[in-house]
């Protein structure tokens, strides 16, 4: 950040007088800028013992597999987010039920929130960002192809859940991967 976005001033990273971290701060108009994590909300579209899955068109992980989920949108809430990423990346129609995993992502400022779902129907499809979408069970996931950590976590505990016929919540931390 070189700018305030409330005066058009340049900003200078330091320590606010109370606080403990360095933020930007205007030089001018003394406003302090925050920066917080990112919400990543979506969920795992089910269909009897399959869930519908994403095979992405856009970076990052361009060509991996991943479930809908996507950035929170201001002035929404996570299940109405998440409905909407769903909607947007399959083309699906889903009932939101229950959190089921949330991963801390501090190296890349993220939160990732997903929720059970249920596939209101079999009209799916991809969306812009989608090159295919693909209902899957546990031995067809393909699992050397998955996008992102905090889906295989998830995918791995929801097929455990169902094989147990017990869902629980599953919360968990990502950390940088080694160089």
């Amino acid at each position: 950040m070189k700018f305030c976005s409330n005066c058009g001033a340049p900003v200078a990273r330091k320590i606010p007088a109370g606080d403990s971290l360095p933020r930007y701060v205007c030089d001018a108009c003394s406003t302090i800028h925050y920066q917080n994590p990112r919400m990543v909300v979506g969920c795992i579209p089910e269909w009897e013992d399959k869930v519908l899955l994403c095979r992405r068109a856009i970076e990052p992980r361009h060509g991996l597999w991943t479930v809908p989920a996507g950035y929170m949108e201001n002035g929404e809430t996570l299940a109405a987010g998440a409905a909407r990423e769903t909607l947007e990346e399959a083309c699906a129609r889903v009932e939101i039920g229950a959190l089921y995993a949330v991963y801390n992502i501090p190296h890349v400022n993220q939160v990732y929130l997903l929720f059970r779902a249920r596939l209101l129907d079999l009209d799916f499809k991809p969306g812009a960002e989608t090159l295919e979408t693909r209902l899957v069970g546990e031995t067809e996931v393909p699992w050397d192809q998955i996008a992102f950590a905090t889906v295989r976590n998830t995918l791995n505990h929801y097929f455990g859940d169902l094989a147990r016929k017990q869902f629980g919540f599953h919360m968990g931390t990502i950390e940088r991967p080694p160089h």
